[in-house]
Order: structure tokens, then C-alpha cells, then sequence
């Protein structure tokens, strides 16, 4: 039987993602510059210092593009602060049975407290989660597994008895790097071979995860 739950925020829980990526090109272009392909998606599932580091990386350290990033990153907490984000499908159900089964859940993101708190505020999940680690707690970047094992540290679990739940490929190699049970949901960018090989399963959305546990196939 699992002794904990761990959860991504961003893509996994809520709809962040399109909100996120729909403010790079608007925020950029302020600037007279566009987005370097592939940015995008090489950023999902990452803090914001290692996305600093990206951005600083694909503009040869050009210092309008930490100041595109910055008013991108702004322009999207404001609407999560304000609103949140969509539920994804599955997730009260999930949670619920986590809940009856009686699994203690975390939430484990990168992105900022001010940011977490307000999505699950808005999602009235709050009370669901025994703990939140988020990216200003200090823990380096997902793919490194610390920010889940920090996690699990607070609920008392095991990794190897932990599930974790994150639909990013750098997610994905961070909870495997730490020897959980990884599951993907998978939100913009679908698994390749080695993120499969890296994972227990692959499922749809969590409603899916939730019928696997129902059946003694997760754990």
C-alpha cells in the first residue's frame, strides 16, 4: 500500500500551462524580441532560476530578455493570484480517494508559494495536502529529485512507497532520480521512450490514476 501522494501543480493538477505560454510572446515582443523555438516547452516543469538560466542561455545574456521573463512571469501570477486556473479532469476524485484510503498528499512545484497557494485556493484542494514544498523553498531544480524527496520527508514516507504525480519531462527524471513511483499525466509534451521507461505508468488524466489505484495495479 502507497504511503504518500505527491503532486506537480502546473499542468498536472490545474491548467497553467496555456496561461504560462500564451504570456511569453505578448511579453518578449515589448521588447522587439521573439521567442526562441523550443523555449517554451525546454521551460515546463522548471523553477524559475533554472528558466532564468535558460533564457539568459538562448539570448547570448541580453538583459531585455530577463526583463521579458520577468514581465511574462508577472503577467501570469497576476491571473492565477486573481482567478486560478481550471481543474484538471479527475483530480477531486482522485484526491477523494486518496483521502478514503487514507494516503497522506503533498503538492511539490517549482513555481512560486504566492502562485501554488492561490491555484489550489482557487481549486479548493487546499485542505487536501499535508504538505507544500514549492520553488522558494530552496531545493535545486526538478530534474533533481530533492524538492520530492523534501516532500516525502514531511509526510514520513518512503520514496519507494511514495507515488508521484507530474506530467513534465524534467518531473518525470526527478522522481525516478529519487526512486518513486512515478506515474505521468502527460499535459503538453507527450512521453518519449525514455521518459516510458522512467515511469510505473503512463495515464490519460487522473481519473485514470485513480481507477488504477481503485484496482491494486498503482503501489
Amino acid at each position: 500500500m502507497l504511503q504518500a501522494a505527491i503532486f506537480d501543480m502546473d499542468g498536472l493538477m490545474v491548467d497553467t500551462e496555456p496561461i504560462w505560454a500564451s504570456a511569453w510572446p505578448p511579453a518578449f515582443a515589448r521588447y522587439g524580441l521573439t521567442v526562441v523555438p523550443g523555449l517554451v516547452e525546454a521551460c515546463v516543469g522548471s523553477s524559475y532560476e533554472r528558466i532564468s538560466r535558460m533564457v539568459a542561455e538562448a539570448y547570448d545574456g541580453n538583459p531585455d530578455a530577463q526583463r521579458a521573463l520577468d514581465d511574462h512571469y508577472e503577467v501570469g501570477a497576476e491571473k492565477f493570484i486573481a482567478s486560478g486556473a481550471p481543474k484538471k479532469p479527475g483530480l477531486d476524485e482522485l484526491l477523494a480517494w486518496l483521502s478514503d484510503a487514507g494516503v497522506p498528499c503533498a503538492v511539490a512545484s517549482s513555481s512560486e508559494r504566492r502562485v501554488v497557494e492561490a491555484n489550489l485556493r482557487h481549486a479548493g484542494v487546499t485542505e487536501r495536502f499535508g504538505a507544500v514544498v514549492t520553488g522558494d523553498d530552496g531545493y535545486p531544480s526538478k530534474p533533481a529529485p530533492d524538492i520530492f524527496l523534501g516532500a516525502a520527508e514531511r509526510l514520513g514516507a518512503d520514496p519507494a512507497r511514495t507515488l508521484v504525480l507530474e506530467d513534465s519531462p524534467s518531473g518525470v527524471r526527478a522522481a525516478s532520480a529519487g526512486g518513486f513511483v512515478t506515474v505521468m499525466v502527460p499535459d503538453l509534451i507527450q512521453p518519449t521512450d525514455e521518459l516510458r521507461a522512467l515511469c510505473a505508468r503512463v495515464c490519460a488524466d487522473l481519473a485514470e490514476v485513480r481507477d488504477l489505484l481503485a484496482a491494486g495495479e498503482l503501489g
